[in-house]
């Protein structure tokens, strides 16, 4: 039969205890990597949030001052611009530069 010596029995418990001590440490490090990246996200939320806000600002402005130049400007011009422009976004939400003219002196 097979016989342990009292060596042999540390060796076995403290290799035991030592497994569970690094699965301890894994653990904790991993909660730790887990709690910087959730308050780094809350972070970003945060400033994306205050961006969001910014530029709702700042479209609601310029939706305002469009509608004052709209009433500032005639028909005639108003209809140059339906006609000639077109949207300055179109429906996919893509803007796009309009091609220059390239007649003229140079």
């Amino acid at each position: 039969s097979f016989t342990l010596l009292p060596y042999s029995v540390s060796y076995f418990l403290a290799s035991g205890a030592s497994v569970v001590a690094i699965d301890n440490k894994i653990e904790q490090a991993m909660d730790l990597v887990k709690s910087h990246l959730m308050y780094a996200v809350r972070e970003e939320v945060e400033v994306l949030k205050e961006q969001i806000k910014e530029l709702y600002e700042r479209n609601s402005a310029l939706e305002r001052e469009n509608a004052v130049l709209k009433s500032l400007a005639n028909s005639e011009q108003l209809s140059q611009l339906s006609t000639s422009e077109g949207p300055l976004v179109p429906e996919d939400g893509i803007k796009r530069q309009t091609p220059r003219s390239t007649s003229g002196s140079k």
